[in-house]
């Protein structure tokens, strides 16, 4: 018999995250053999023991399923906002998928949504390092002083933004690569050097490109993508 933490059980059964199963496991929203259960560390056998979530029965996701999504501007990536237009409508699949981080709702561009709670745990991680490149105008022209500073890191919610890569497209949009992920980071640090963001659009996630896919439309990662996305841990 195979023990294993019942957070870790809900995450890869594709139900949440395993940090927000914590949060679903101490609001008693979760019952094993017909007990809740509320404390953390709670191991169970995922062959003989019945967990329901919500009180509906939670089965393990054996097929992940990976997609590309180009989000467009007014949808918001909470998996659930009452009166807010939310990325999940834009998905028709039988499977329950989670948008991986943040793009905010005036923004466009690339996000990635996936049931395997693994690989949303890891890409979270501030340790993996992962790329993600934008595209972004300006509501006046900008300066290369503007530019340098922000690749160069500015002070932002106690601490330095990390140095990023831009290059410059005309005298009001440029490319910048991060590796981290404030909120709004992009957004914060233009204001910071007196300008104002008036598009920002993700073209890419580490190995994943937005590429042609249609505003509003979505495809399944290639096998090529998965793996190279999946072993970046290995």
């Amino acid at each position: 018999m195979s023990l294993m933490r019942l957070q870790k059980f809900l995450s890869q059964a594709g139900v949440c995250s395993r940090r927000k199963g914590e949060e679903y496991i101490k609001a008693g929203l979760v019952r094993v053999n017909n007990t809740v259960v509320s404390e953390l560390g709670t191991k169970i056998d995922p062959v003989s023991d019945r967990v329901e979530f919500k009180g509906k029965i939670v089965v393990p996701e054996n097929n992940f399923v990976y997609i590309a999504l180009n989000k467009p501007k007014g949808y918001v990536t909470s998996c659930s906002q009452p009166g807010e237009k939310i990325v999940l409508d834009l998905i028709d699949i039988p499977q329950r998928v989670y948008p991986i981080g943040r793009l905010d709702k005036d923004s466009t561009g690339l996000l990635i949504l996936t049931n395997d709670g693994n690989l949303h745990n890891r890409l979270l991680h501030p340790s993996f390092d992962h790329e993600k490149e934008y595209d972004v105008t300006v509501s006046s022209p900008i300066t290369d002083g503007a530019l340098k500073k922000i690749a160069g890191g500015l002070p932002m919610m106690g601490t330095k933004t990390r140095p990023a890569e831009i290059i410059r497209r005309s005298p009001r949009r440029f490319r910048i690569v991060l590796k981290e992920g404030k909120n709004r980071q992009i957004r914060r640090m233009v204001r910071k050097v007196g300008n104002h963001v008036t598009q920002l659009k993700r073209l890419r996630i580490s190995n994943i490109e937005l590429d042609r896919l249609k505003k509003g439309t979505w495809r399944y990662l290639t096998e090529k993508e998965i793996k190279d996305l999946t072993t970046q841990w290995n």
